[in-house]
Formats: C-alpha cells, structure tokens, sequence
C-alpha cells in the first residue's frame, strides 16, 4: 500500500498574506504546507482521509483519477471543507462516493453541506454515502481500519490503524487502552503543532514522548504550524528513526 502525505499543516496559526517569517519565506518546497490529509492507494482502490479547504487541489497535484472513499477523524473544517468537491469523481465514476464517519461527523456535514441531504437532490450535487463507524474495527473497500480513539482538547476524534500504519492527527492525549492499540506499529503518524504548549495539539517535545513511548521503526510528523520552524531546522532536532513528513511524500507500507 502506498501513502501520499496530501498536506501536512494546519489552520492552527496559518499567517496572513505576505507574512515574513521564516517558513513563509522559505524557497524549499517541503515547508510548503497545506492542510492535513493523506491518499492511501492499494489494489487500484483510492481511499483519502479528510478533506480539508484544499482537497480539489490535492488531488489535481496528485493526478487522482478515480476516488473510492473518504474517511474522517473529525468534523473540523479543516478536516471536512472540501467534501463539495467529490463531485468531480460522482461526474466520471457515475456513482457516489462512499464516506465514513462517526454519527457526530456526519451531523456536522449534514450542517455544513446541507444541501448535499436535501430531499429534492438539485442537479449535479455531491453525492455520496454515507457509513456510521465508531470504535469497532470497519472495512473500507477491502482494507481492514481500526479506530483510535484520541482527545482533541476534550473532543474525541478518531485515529486508524491500517496493519502495521497508524495515522493519528489533532490528538493532545491518548489513553492507554487506545495506545495498547498502537503498539507493534511498524509506521506511525502523529501530529506535532510547535516548541510552544498548545491546548488541543500535541508539542514538538510531546509528540517526541509519545513515538518514542510507541517504538514504531519509523514515525513521520504531520499536522504542522508554521510556527515549528523550516523543515531543514526541524528535521536537525529529530532522532533518527523520527521524521518531518511533507507535502506530496510518499510511502510504501
């Protein structure tokens, strides 16, 4: 299987136009951030998880023909903002796209994309279906996901262990029943927002811990503010089975 890393940032301290820090100035692409989303592709199936604000231009990046399915880990719209644009796959595929999501997060897209769920289906609207996951193991087109449940402040959203890859985003705790799930992983993403403390996002330092708690062979930060630094910088201060992820990175797991 193969995962392409869509985007690596984060809403969270997004500068405004023209900022002159670091990273915003930087001319090394792997500090181009955009938000957090991955593609995972295995048996010509396309599966993404979340669709953030920039997901149309995602996948035109990653020259996605065919989209099998979207997962979501929670219903914040940088997770969810781009779910419109399914309807580009519904138009070549004639067929809806299948979506998976806690009870929780489709109330949210019902909100947010009411129109998507209103009984008169006005002419070339998304459309998809939508299917109710929770803590229990699902399959999605023949890929067998484990839920990680993770606290997002106090909002519990949803990591994924795909054999041996676990993909964790937006966490500032886990429990240890949720970690005994974790363990054994070979390949681990979690998020790492900044040096500084945050209320709802794993730190540099924290996200540190928490792979070298798990003692997977390989851990790829993502989820990342501008505010930790240039990649280059970054990746200095990393021990070595520890890595940055970035945009448009690929993986075989």
């Amino acid at each position: 299987m193969t995962v392409t890393f869509l985007g690596t940032g984060t809403s969270q301290g997004v500068p405004v136009i023209a900022c002159p820090c670091e990273v915003c100035a930087s001319t090394d692409a792997r500090d181009n951030r955009l938000r957090t989303a991955i593609l995972l592709e295995a048996d010509g199936k396309n599966i993404v998880i979340d669709s953030g604000p920039d997901f149309r231009y995602q996948m035109l990046r990653e020259h996605v023909k065919h989209l099998n399915a979207i997962v979501f880990t929670h219903e914040h719209k940088d997770h969810i903002a781009g779910l419109d644009d399914i309807r580009a796959f519904n138009y070549f595929q004639k067929a809806p796209v299948d979506v998976y999501a806690t009870l929780r997060v489709q109330e949210a897209l019902k909100r947010e994309f009411s129109y998507v769920f209103h009984e008169f289906k006005y002419p070339g609207i998304p459309e998809l279906v939508l299917h109710t996951i929770g803590s229990e193991p699902f399959d999605v087109s023949g890929i067998q996901f484990t839920p990680i449940e993770v606290m997002h402040y106090k909002l519990p959203i949803l990591g994924f262990r795909i054999g041996d890859f676990t993909y964790i985003t937006d966490a500032k705790t886990v429990s240890d029943i949720e970690k005994e799930k974790i363990k054994g992983t070979k390949t681990l993403v979690i998020n790492a927002l900044q040096f500084e403390q945050h209320i709802s996002h794993l730190t540099f330092d924290e996200a540190v811990a928490f792979a070298e708690e798990i003692g997977a062979e390989t851990t790829w930060f993502t989820h990342i503010s501008h505010r930790l630094g240039k990649h280059v910088d970054v990746s200095e201060q990393l021990p070595p089975n520890i890595k940055l992820a970035y945009d448009g990175l690929k993986i075989e797991i």
